[in-house]
């Protein structure tokens, strides 16, 4: 089975109890961590969570990028990273590094057989994300920007359940049917004691590329701000919608650096200042 392949990949575990070590040991050198969090699927929260690690390391700052969407691993494909993880010699996986201060583990670079779905209960789905980890070689890290899948099932939990200390960063579009589910996210987090960060509002607006007129693809926009405004959660911006940055996530380029002005650039950039402002040092 395809759960064998992958569990042959990753480094043993023994006992319980040092499997809660090795996460405490990874996690005292993390200082800021962050999952990434949405309602429903189609918001664009993984090309959130890949552009604000981005932003972040091009500020200077040494980050990671944990990909803990188990059945649909988007971000080794966005960032053009085609290698697998390697298993060090004191049996820790190394991250696959983007650049010299970004980071990244996925499910996806353990695969040998990226094509074959993963058919996984809860339990498995558990134990290899405390081994993302625990298991991962992170080293001191300032940020880590967690990609969690849609929902609040077993990815988010976990990740809440096992870094207590993350902050929530919840990713929007601005129909009402998305802010219906960003309500159940929130409460999500409230249930689970999990500090809420703020929310992005994603694809908010688009300028026609003929006539340079604003079109709101999914309404009227501004959903994120009020949702926001209606919970006392901060609102940390609103990215454009930009074609280009679906073709850069197609062949695995960076946006930020083929289009460094542009109004999506600077939104991110924007954001990732106010994780860097309020960020644990």
């Amino acid at each position: 089975m395809q759960q064998n392949t992958i569990g042959n990949s990753l480094p043993h575990l023994d006992a319980s109890d040092e499997k809660d070590l090795n996460i405490q040991a990874s996690l005292s050198k993390i200082k800021n961590k962050f999952i990434i969090m949405s309602g429903k699927g189609g918001v664009g929260k993984t090309s959130v969570s890949v552009n604000l690690a981005i932003a972040l390391a091009n500020k200077g700052y040494q980050v990671g990028l944990m990909d803990v969407d188990i059945h649909g691993p988007d971000v080794p494909k966005m960032l053009g990273l085609n290698q697998r993880a390697m298993v060090t010699q004191n049996e820790k996986l190394k991250p696959v590094h983007y650049d010299e201060n970004l980071g990244v583990i996925s499910i996806e670079s353990l695969s040998q057989n990226r094509d074959e779905a993963l058919i996984w209960r809860g339990p498995m789905k558990y134990k290899v994300i405390r081994q993302f980890i625990g298991d991962v070689e992170w080293g001191d890290l300032d940020f880590l920007i967690i990609d969690a899948p849609p929902g609040t099932g077993d990815e988010p939990l976990t990740v809440c359940q096992t870094i207590t200390d993350a902050k929530a960063i919840i990713v929007t579009t601005p129909q009402e049917v998305a802010l219906a589910d960003v309500r159940k996210s929130i409460n999500f987090c409230k249930t689970i004691n999990i500090g809420i960060f703020g929310i992005v509002e994603n694809m908010s607006g688009f300028s026609c590329p003929h006539c340079n007129q604003p079109i709101s693809l999914f309404g009227p926009g501004g959903g994120g701000e009020k949702t926001a405004l209606l919970t006392q959660i901060e609102s940390l911006g609103t990215i454009p919608f930009d074609l280009k940055m679906v073709v850069c996530g197609d062949i695995g380029t960076s946006f930020q650096k083929a289009y460094a002005d542009s109004e999506v650039a600077q939104a991110f950039a924007a954001i990732a200042d106010k994780m860097i402002e309020r960020r644990r040092v």
